[in-house]
């Protein structure tokens, strides 16, 4: 019977051993470990639930953090010293678009004009007159949801209305497509690329503009995977290699929006012949200065000069 009992209790302390209760002093040490991360678990939750509203809310309006349209009747749309034809044509989906149309009696080239992504073609004057005294005819448009223009911008829809807007001048100047040199600023300089990579050009021009917007967002809001998110992409880069023609890009090294980089790697990313014209302490809203003119009527020239041997050459 000791025997027995000796085994129980030997028995009983091994399990008691292995399964032994914490105590009191031992669960309370446990339980403020345990509350030492619950206001970390709490704040880190916070910021990810906040974080993944902001990136929801940078989605849902993304149009309106890329367009700033200037709708009628802001701007001076009687202006003085030039004068300019009102264009009115549609769209392939419908929509009614508005743009100027300044003409020369001899034109050396006929040029398609996409504005950047802020105001409208009034605010496009000072360029208009450069453009004319260099003898250029020019149409310059606004996009959907722009000065007279109706509709909404989107990133298809702006391509679109660049597309309806180089159908018309083709028929009011009466040249083929092929024949306009596309010129763009900033964000109008992606969309002709798009144009240009598609159709063709007589020319390129592009004024300060990006890779694409994907990486515009990056650099703007690196805490924002934009690469991921963005809907609206109009990847100049990836579309620059599939137009064969002539080139010409200028970039300010002082830009802020638009960093000197992106412009660079843009043209690097380009066919022959091209030319790059760096523009020293330039912002990417200041005035382009006269060095850029000056680039643009060699440009021209140097069109009018492959137009003439096209020529020649079909006669023989």
């Amino acid at each position: 019977m000791g025997g027995t009992h000796e085994w129980f209790r030997t028995k009983y302390k091994v399990q008691n051993t292995k399964y032994k209760v914490p105590s009191t002093q031992a669960r309370m040490h446990q339980g403020l470990s345990k509350g030492r991360w619950r206001p970390a678990w709490r704040l880190g939750r916070a910021v990810a639930i906040g974080y993944g509203l902001v990136i929801l809310f940078l989605m849902w309006f993304e149009e309106s953090l890329i367009f700033f349209p200037s709708v009628y009747p802001v701007g001076d749309w009687k202006p003085p010293g030039i004068a300019v034809e009102d264009a009115h044509f549609q769209a392939a989906d419908g929509t009614r678009l508005h743009g100027w149309y300044v003409e020369h009696e001899k034109p050396r080239a006929v040029v398609l004009f996409a504005h950047g992504n802020a105001g409208n073609i009034t605010h496009r004057i000072d360029q208009l007159l450069k453009l004319r005294a260099m003898g250029l005819s020019v149409l310059v448009f606004d996009y959907r949801g722009y000065g007279r223009s109706e509709g909404r911008p989107t990133e298809a829809g702006i391509v679109a209305d660049a597309r309806a807007a180089r159908r018309w001048l083709a028929q009011r100047a009466a040249v083929a497509e092929s024949d306009i040199v596309l010129l763009g600023e900033s964000v109008g300089a992606a969309v002709m690329v798009e144009l240009a990579a598609a159709d063709g050009a007589r020319g390129l021009v592009l004024e300060s503009t990006f890779t694409s917007l994907p990486e515009m967002g990056a650099y703007h809001y690196p805490w924002v995977p934009t690469r991921w998110v963005m809907r609206s992409r109009l990847n100049s880069l990836k579309r620059i290699g599939r137009y064969h023609g002539p080139l010409l890009q200028c970039h300010g090294d002082a830009d802020r929006i638009i960093p000197f980089e992106q412009g660079r790697r843009l043209f690097e990313a380009a066919n022959e012949p091209k030319r790059f014209v760096r523009l020293p302490d330039h912002d990417h809203n200041d005035r382009l200065p006269p060095e850029y003119y000056q680039a643009l009527d060699e440009f021209i020239s140097s069109l009018e000069g492959e137009k003439g041997r096209r020529m020649k050459a079909q006669d023989r």
